[in-house]
């Protein structure tokens, strides 16, 4: 048989296409285009980049910049410019209330300010005027050092299959640090799509999450000496805690929830039949984890609070310290702390703060 050497190399370009696995994002499962974050020998047409170059031949300052670069006000919008006007919420949280000189909406706050070196990871970007905590040398409960803390701390810039491409067990490079738990088990939603989360669009957490988080924070709540801060965490619901998530709906209505649609994304769980779109609450199965109380990045909460840990009533928050307010989930006022969610004996909110 005599084949055409057009056709022939027709059929390997098809071979090609069908063998080649379609593409997942830019730098997801697998190391992205190079030339958008590293240079050449530091120099790109005879004109050097970066005086006095970096270390990984980046074409910025250092990772967390390059980082910034495409994920700080768009794809993600993790960091944004005004704290007072933060980004479109997508689940993590964000950078940008790291620039607060005020987040202490406790009584007299105003008065004894907190900065935002307090609101969540102190990342460290000398190019938009992040620098790391002022405070915390190491982070709290565990040994990771300050200094150290950068976007690629967390992320693995080149690419993996993990949730949000988080480093697994092993040797974290750009921090000279080790894991010893393996990167959590979750899905995002689409980023791409630009809408913020909602309670039927939402991050859905399905295991692992409080020991990844352990790999640098070791088991906060259960450290000797913390236990003032004592809290159930990676525990499955109680009967008691099942029955008030799902039937609270804030304090004009704390038992007129329905269980198909008592979700809030503000106190998330994590359970094995997590999907971005469920809006059910827990079950027996469902646990407690670092993140149904704190956000991954930040929030204008001290402890990147998903509500502030400060106030006696949602209503309070901003107001000692003219930081954003956390938008609460419920439209009625004097709604106490979002601790109500799952535990019925929190006191209602005073009328005025004290």
């Amino acid at each position: 048989m005599v084949v055409n050497l057009k056709t022939l190399l027709i059929v390997q370009i098809l071979l090609f296409v069908v063998m080649v696995p379609a593409a997942n994002g830019f730098h997801r499962d697998g190391v992205a285009q190079c030339g958008s974050c590293h240079v050449m020998h530091n120099q790109e047409g005879g004109v050097v980049m970066l005086p006095g170059g970096s270390p990984q031949l980046l074409n910025d300052a250092s990772a967390s910049g390059v980082c910034l670069s495409c994920h700080g006000e768009q794809f993600g919008a993790v960091l944004g410019i005004d704290p007072l006007v933060p980004p479109p919420e997508f689940g993590g949280g964000k950078f940008v209330f790291l620039f607060e000189d005020n987040i202490n909406d406790g009584p007299a706050g105003a008065d004894n300010p907190i900065g935002g070196y307090a609101s969540g990871h102190s990342i460290i970007e000398p190019s938009v005027g992040l620098s790391e905590d002022p405070v915390n040398m190491r982070a709290p409960g565990g040994t990771f050092r300050s200094n150290k803390l950068s976007c690629a701390s967390c992320h693995d810039p080149h690419g993996n299959q993990n949730f949000q491409m988080l480093y697994g067990v092993g040797h974290i490079k750009s921090s000279n640090y080790n894991f010893n738990y393996p990167a959590p088990i979750a899905q995002s939603i689409d980023i791409a799509s630009r809408r913020s989360e909602t309670q039927d669009n939402h991050t859905a957490y399905i295991s692992g999450m409080s020991e990844w988080c352990a790999n640098c924070h070791g088991f906060y709540h259960d450290l000797v000496g913390r236990e003032s801060l004592e809290h159930e965490f990676n525990l499955t619901f109680e009967e008691s805690q099942i029955s008030r998530y799902n039937s609270y709906s804030g304090i004009q209505n704390p038992d007129g929830g329905d269980p198909a649609t008592s979700y809030i994304v503000e106190v998330p769980f994590e359970d094995a039949s997590a999907t971005i779109n469920k809006t059910s609450g827990p079950t027996s199965t469902s646990r407690v984890m670092c993140l149904t109380c704190h956000r991954a990045h930040g929030s204008s909460s001290v402890a990147a609070g998903r509500w502030d840990f400060r106030v006696t009533s949602l209503d309070y928050d901003g107001v000692e310290s003219g930081s954003y307010p956390i938008p609460s989930p419920y439209n009625g006022p004097n709604e106490p702390p979002l601790c109500s969610k799952c535990h019925s004996t929190v006191p209602s909110a005073p009328a005025t703060q004290e």
